[in-house]
């Protein structure tokens, strides 16, 4: 089944928030899933199972890092993005 999350993620007392949030990201995208980054969360579609494999990656990378807070929220009713081939 396909899943559609909104991830935001505060590293806590951490000199460098940068480093965690894009590590987090890229952990996303290198399962292979749809990813839209905004300026307050991120985006991330596609199964089930890879969504909920690479969320449990980031968070435990994202705590390598120092303290964190992550909120996510599922659903399985939101539409997956179109995509335009624009030549």
């Amino acid at each position: 089944m396909a899943v559609a999350l909104q991830i935001s993620l505060y590293p806590l007392r951490q000199m460098d928030i940068v480093e965690p949030i894009n590590t987090v990201i890229e952990i996303f995208k290198r399962h292979g899933l749809e990813t839209q980054v905004g300026s307050m969360s991120t985006l991330v579609y596609g199964e089930e199972e890879k969504v909920f494999e690479a969320l449990s990656e980031a968070y435990k990378k994202a705590t390598e890092f120092g303290e964190v807070v992550l909120v996510a929220t599922f659903s399985n009713a939101c539409p997956m993005p179109l995509r335009f081939d624009i030549r």
